[in-house]
């Protein structure tokens, strides 16, 4: 019996300081992230979380970060098939994580995020096809975690810009903005590796509603 419990103790003991390792592995390799302002910047840090995600198969955050890491390569591209070969890539990576974790907002969120950054290719042309799809992903996320501010800042983002592009009143996606800075605020998540990212962007986008 007193073998049974120390080997119990011992395994126990075990996962916490594989848990622990994985947090701070993790944590720095998000504030890589965080401070990256490059392509090849963004390209070594995805490449870490691909090393951590290769370790840690049944976690969803190294694959979210990959993914978030090439829609910021995508962002600063100025071609639009390099754009969309970098998408492409964080879809898959947001794909592979909804296996894990299907009804995690933060993954919605990103995957309305890759859709709404190729309506911004071409509004024009892609608005009908990636808009309607961006919106569903968004809502997604917002139905599954209502205080999610980051899904509610890029929704409110993406109707921002769909109003201003067909010269239509904003007052609807400049609330879903303020709500969005509000929540920003206030939230925390139970995960210690949730993303950040997100309120200056929503305070910057909040104050334009105002001009």
């Amino acid at each position: 019996m007193k073998t049974a419990l120390l080997s119990l103790m011992m395994l126990l003991w075990i996962q916490l300081a594989q848990a622990n390792k994985y947090e701070k592995v993790m944590l720095e390799a998000i504030e890589s992230l965080y401070q990256a302002d490059s392509i090849s910047q963004y390209q070594e840090v995805i490449n870490k979380f691909d090393r951590i995600a290769a370790r840690e198969a049944d976690k969803w955050e190294p694959l979210y970060y990959a993914g978030f890491g090439y829609v910021m390569m995508a962002n600063k591209s100025q071609q639009a098939s390099i754009k969309d070969q970098y998408l492409d890539l964080a879809m898959r990576k947001v794909n592979k994580a909804l296996d894990l974790a299907p009804g995690e907002s933060e993954l919605m969120a990103l995957e309305g995020f890759i859709h709404m950054i190729r309506v911004t290719v071409d509004p024009a042309v892609r608005g009908q096809q990636y808009a309607p799809l961006s919106m569903q992903a968004f809502g997604k996320a917002i139905a599954h975690n209502p205080d999610n501010p980051r899904a509610l800042y890029l929704m409110g983002q993406m109707e921002y810009g769909t109003a201003q592009f067909f010269g239509a009143d904003t007052s609807e996606a400049c609330g879903k903005l303020k709500s969005a800075v509000e929540k920003f605020s206030t939230y925390i998540s139970d995960n210690p590796l949730a993303p950040t990212w997100g309120k200056k962007g929503a305070e910057s986008s909040a104050e334009r509603c105002g001009k």
